[in-house]
């Protein structure tokens, strides 16, 4: 690995457990330890813990904080109540998509209570009253920052603060996970699906901030702690929670479930146009996506105004493409980013029609076999006139199509 690489605080961990490393987003993480099958499946059975440290961290404070991230996101911030997460996206004046986030309404109160000494103090009259905590995407931290910052209030009223550098967060996710965190931090962290809090007493001393999020579908939690802390709850964490089924869990599994799951992947499944444009041999600006492509059934409330809603609107009138799952029905290539979904001629699904025979409506952006489907192939992507239960074919490889159903995700 190159020396300009980043290394979380649990970097040691993970070598100590004979993890693959790779380099993800300029970020030394582990790809997998034992298998992705097997992470997987022991996630969706019992538990998995993840290092999702890459991931940014930043802090909002001010006088109407959430309406000013209201005037910027596509989710109503002012309808969520304090001690609660919600999603949304971030859209340019074009409409596109630059960034998803998840993010957790708190006070100044709370604030306090996290005690994590490596976060900036607070500061007066500054920050106090409602704060937002929000959770950017790995590779999108210093875009969005630029982006926030260049919309702040010229008065100084809203504080934006990159908590990124000073936080590690650990996922522990799975059905077993609410057992595990009691034992570890006690039954008074275990907090319900979407609503956060400051880490209240435990043995171990742990501070910092918790909430009931994760990126697998399971019911999880995602906890936010000083990088001198993160060690000592990670090895806690397996100790106690190996009795449940708990293991270490890498990328390729964060993946695969996070595809199970219908979850949108920033980079990949939407890129800012801004950014460039996308590889994997989609067609150029096929990526370049606005929240009614996405199709996602959360996240997106017209009922406020926000920068990108004019375009926005326009796009719910047109007959766009959206979002759908695909599942095949055949055997073949498994489906990958980069794939043509295609209609047959006429209406039969003949052995003898080439894809030059065909009519493409789309593209997949993922795609790979299911673990919890006994590896059945599942992808998703933008596609134009079809409708849940439509079958579709994926061209899997130049000489080979693979039937497909269209679906609406989640797939398990």
């Amino acid at each position: 690995m190159s020396e300009s690489l980043v290394r979380t605080a649990l970097y040691d961990e993970h070598v100590e457990l004979g993890a693959n490393i790779v380099d993800f987003h300029g970020v030394e993480l582990p790809i997998w330890y034992s298998s992705i099958s097997s992470e997987h499946l022991a996630t969706r059975s019992a538990a998995g813990l993840f290092d999702v440290s890459h991931m940014g961290f930043f802090r909002f404070s001010g006088v109407d904080v959430a309406l000013w991230l209201e005037s910027i996101a596509t989710q109503s911030v002012t309808s969520v109540a304090s001690g609660r997460c919600a999603y949304t996206h971030f859209l340019d004046s074009e409409g596109h998509i630059i960034d998803d986030m998840i993010f957790a309404v708190t006070d100044s109160s709370e604030i306090v209570a996290t005690g994590c000494s490596n976060w900036k103090e607070v500061q007066g009259d500054v920050v106090h009253g409602e704060v937002i905590l929000g959770v950017p995407n790995a590779s999108m931290v210093s875009t969005l920052l630029s982006h926030f910052t260049a919309l702040l209030p010229d008065d100084g009223s809203i504080v934006l603060e990159d908590l990124s550098a000073h936080t590690s967060i650990l996922a522990l996710q799975g059905p077993a996970s609410p057992k595990i965190l009691a034992e570890v931090l006690g039954e008074g962290n275990v907090v319900r699906p979407f609503t956060g809090r400051a880490i209240v007493v435990n043995s171990l001393g742990i501070s910092g901030w918790i909430q009931g999020t994760g990126y697998t579908g399971e019911r999880g939690f995602e906890i936010f702690v000083n990088n001198e802390s993160a060690p000592i709850l990670w090895r806690e964490l397996l100790k106690l929670g190996s009795l449940h089924g708990l293991i270490p869990v890498g990328l390729g599994a964060r993946d695969t479930l996070r595809l199970e799951q219908g979850y949108l992947l920033s980079g990949q499944d939407f890129l800012w146009p801004e950014l460039g444009d996308c590889g994997a041999g989609l067609p150029a600006g096929f990526l370049a996506r606005n929240s009614w492509h996405t199709n996602v059934p959360f996240g997106l409330d017209m009922g406020h105004d926000f920068l990108g809603k004019a375009v926005l609107e326009e796009s719910i009138k047109s007959d766009a493409s959206r979002w759908w799952g695909i599942k095949y029905l055949g055997r073949g290539p498994l489906p990958r980013p980069g794939k043509m979904v295609v209609l047959p001629p006429g209406s039969g699904f003949s052995d003898t029609a080439g894809p030059e025979d065909c009519s493409t409506i789309g593209y997949l952006t993922s795609g790979a076999p299911s673990p919890s489907l006994e590896k059945i192939g599942i992808g998703m992507g933008y596609l134009h006139g079809v409708g849940e239960g439509d079958r579709v074919l994926v061209v899997a490889s130049p000489r080979k199509m693979v039937e497909a159903i269209v679906v609406r995700p989640p797939f398990i």
